[in-house]
């Protein structure tokens, strides 16, 4: 059974996103999420990174506004 509270598990888990964040970005498929300084993401194919604010109720792919582009990453 795993351990949930595990380091191990943490690692696994950070692992898992990694391998699947660098999946979609290789298929040209922009990948969001909240950064560590709790700012909502979009992170794009090409690499640039914004800061967007969700719109709630808004369709598909019009659902949030870009509020600033962020540093590229590090790697």
């Amino acid at each position: 059974m795993a351990d949930f509270d595990s380091p191990e598990f943490d690692e696994a888990v950070k692992g898992a996103y990694d391998r699947a964040r660098q999946e979609a970005l290789a298929a040209g498929v922009p990948v969001f999420y909240i950064d560590a300084d709790g700012r909502n993401v979009v992170e794009n194919p090409d690499g640039s990174r914004f800061e967007i604010e969700w719109i709630p109720g808004a369709p598909s792919g019009r659902n949030y506004r870009t509020i600033r582009e962020l540093s590229s990453r590090v790697a």
